[in-house]
């Protein structure tokens, strides 16, 4: 496989985006393939930064375009820097959180207008996307259970139910509208039947890259 997979893994706060992680990393290391995690925001030192930033806990108000734009500050440095070069090398990339993050939370919960993040997500990404996206699923009031037992909040973790919800009818939204890309995993699911799932997922994903890259070269198509 000359390119490597770019998948994304969203949901609300509790969903169990770690756990799907550590499975797709452990299946990809069994089939002998090299890959890389990151999340965003960061990924890059640079990124990591304003990671910082966003999620630091303060007494000032932080205006919802500030944090939609550092959103995207931080995606350009993750993108150009790490996730580019790694797919172009062949390296499967596993990224906790993207894109469709900032539309869920700045779009959905902070209820920025949609043209403007379109427009800066074009101008960010230049309408790179991932080759799959799971969703992980979850009633809002569950996921909270369980963020709470993970210890002290950050920024995001402190907002409330509706804020949550929004940001989950949003995702859903989003996954609804470009099934090819999206698949909703049912994350109330027991954690095996999640995995199994998720596993179920990455390998037709898996499949369908190596099958459209076979048919490319046999084209004479392939590009580096």
């Amino acid at each position: 496989m000359k390119h490597g997979l770019f998948i994304t893994i969203e949901g609300v706060e509790g969903a169990g985006k770690s756990t799907v992680i550590a499975a797709i990393t452990e299946l990809l290391t069994d089939l002998g393939l090299q890959h890389i995690t990151t999340r965003e925001p960061g990924g890059t030192p640079f990124s990591e930064e304003i990671r910082a930033i966003l999620l630091n806990n303060r007494d000032e108000t932080v205006e919802p375009l500030t944090e939609l734009l550092l959103m995207n500050a931080a995606r350009v440095q993750h993108v150009k820097q790490l996730i580019k070069p790694s797919l172009h090398n062949g390296i499967h990339v596993i990224c906790d959180r993207f894109n469709d993050s900032t539309f869920a939370y700045q779009g959905g919960g902070r209820e920025l207008d949609m043209h403007l993040l379109e427009t800066l997500d074009q101008l960010t990404l230049e309408g790179f996307k991932p080759d799959l996206t799971l969703l992980l699923d979850l009633d809002v009031n569950i996921g909270l259970q369980r963020a709470a037992k993970r210890g002290e909040k950050d920024r995001f973790e402190q907002e409330k139910y509706d804020f949550f919800n929004k940001v989950r009818q949003c995702f859903l939204q989003r996954a609804q509208a470009v099934p090819e890309r999206y698949q909703i995993i049912d994350a109330s699911q027991s954690e095996n039947q999640v995995k199994q799932a998720v596993i179920h997922a990455v390998r037709e994903c898996l499949a369908k890259k190596r099958s459209m890259q076979v048919i490319a070269i046999e084209r004479g198509n392939v590009h580096e």
